[in-house]
């Protein structure tokens, strides 16, 4: 935890060529990118905790307290791999960012409304005859990997399309739908499932997957509870519940507009 002289009287240096302000810029966009990564997820508590014991830290420095300072030290020493296990979802997830590319081609080749209106629709149908149904777009970041485990289709998005994919007691009905580039990709796709322990036990599989889908990448999934007949939506690990199909409608607009950007 300590800092050498010379790099203190470097810090206080005044920032004289645009090398330094180059690198003073670098710095504060790295950390703003990384509290926008970290907003509104349970990193935010964990950096506050590790802020506080970095402030108890320096107490026991100043108060002479040795034993408390020594254990401090071994705790930070530490910390990084501790991060890296705790926050590995959220690590991936910001490398990944890097390497996007824009999955939805070019401006205007895909009717986004358009896609967005046929699966509120087929949502909404499936919802009223209790059909549970598990829908996943994918936006910036690909979803390869489970298309290809699942059975491949590469089809125009039609609601009936939809509603007889998810229909009972066909080979497609478990599983996700997953949609790439405005067309249906695949079918019977299986999907990770959330660890997070916050998820109400009243959801079931289909809505664990929905959010552990979201969780590891920036898709955002259509979810039709069986038992309930609701209409969900998973966005970056959290749902958005119960939705009307207006409601569905519009979210979905601004989710795969800004997806696209």
């Amino acid at each position: 935890m300590d800092f050498s002289l010379d790099s203190l009287i470097r810090l206080l240096q005044p920032l004289s060529s645009w090398t330094d302000w180059l690198d003073v810029l670098l710095v504060a966009l790295v950390l703003y990118y990384l509290l926008l990564l970290i907003r509104g997820t349970r990193a935010v508590q964990v950096m506050v905790g590790i802020l506080a014991l970095v402030v108890i830290y320096y107490g026991a420095r100043t108060l002479d307290l040795p034993a408390l300072e020594m254990t401090l030290e071994t705790f930070f020493a530490l910390l990084p791999v501790a991060i890296i296990v705790l926050f590995q979802h959220e690590i991936r997830r910001a490398l990944a960012g890097f390497g996007r590319t824009r999955l939805w081609g070019t401006a205007g080749s895909v009717d986004i409304r358009e896609i967005a209106q046929q699966v509120t629709m087929a949502a909404a149908t499936l919802a009223e005859s209790r059909i549970g149904a598990l829908i996943v777009f994918e936006r910036r970041e690909g979803l390869r990997n489970y298309i290809e485990n699942g059975i491949q289709i590469d089809a125009e998005i039609s609601i009936d399309l939809l509603v007889s994919l998810f229909f009972p007691d066909t080979p497609t009905h478990d599983g996700a739908v997953i949609i790439q580039n405005g067309r249906i990709a695949a079918a019977t796709c299986f999907l990770p499932l959330t660890r997070s322990s916050e998820l109400s036990t009243e959801f079931g599989t289909r809505h664990r997957a929905a959010v552990g889908i979201s969780e590891e990448t920036d898709a955002i999934v259509v979810v039709v509870s069986e038992e309930t007949g609701d209409i969900s939506l998973a966005v970056a690990g959290q749902f958005e519940r119960p939705l009307s199909s207006s409601t569905l409608l519009t979210l979905l607009v601004q989710h795969l507009t800004e997806g696209s950007a």
